[in-house]
């Protein structure tokens, strides 16, 4: 500051002092240490990518930018595979998901015994596509390839619990179940 400073410059300099002064006070994001000491745990070895990326998701909810160049970072990865791999997987969401998850089988059987009309009915009540989230932020509808479930085909995973046989009308009144919370 010159020695001819005058008060607003004096000003401005205490509040950008104070300004630094907080960042470096701020705590760091204890998610990214979560993923730290998971990296650690695996010796930065690229093959726990899948399981650094769990606990991502676990921690963050779903799996944005910043969170796959740290991982990327930490695992010595190029931030393509580990992208490629966030993708592959059904489980793992580059964006926000909504309150409820609803994840309909696609698998051949489940296909073959209606899984498709189920999709097709949820996607008409919910007002959304595959892969959305309903604009209220309550539920999203997603597709899996194969929950393994074909024995009681067709499978549909409502917040983590597996409903089996299900027609589209029993599908769709699972969800509405959730618009009364």
């Amino acid at each position: 500051m010159p020695p001819t400073a005058t008060p607003s410059q004096v000003e401005s300099a205490q509040a950008e002092s104070a300004a630094k002064s907080k960042k470096a006070k701020a705590k760091p994001d204890l998610r990214f240490k979560r993923l730290d000491i998971t990296m650690k745990r695996h010796q930065h070895q690229p093959d726990a990518l899948i399981e650094v990326l769990h606990v991502a998701q676990e921690a963050f909810g779903f799996l944005e930018e910043d969170v796959l160049q740290h991982i990327a970072h930490g695992l010595k990865l190029p931030l393509s595979k580990v992208y490629g791999v966030a993708t592959f997987y059904h489980l793992f969401s580059l964006k926000p998901s909504g309150a409820h998850t609803c994840v309909v089988c696609m698998g051949t059987a489940c296909y073959v015994k209606g899984g498709d009309k189920v999709m097709e009915k949820l996607q008409t009540e919910l007002g959304i596509e595959l892969g959305e989230t309903t604009p209220d932020g309550k539920v999203s509808l997603m597709a899996a390839r194969c929950l393994g479930a074909c024995g009681i085909a067709p499978a549909v995973v409502f917040d983590g619990t597996v409903g089996g046989k299900l027609s589209p009308e029993q599908a769709v009144a699972k969800i509405k179940a959730w618009e009364g919370e």
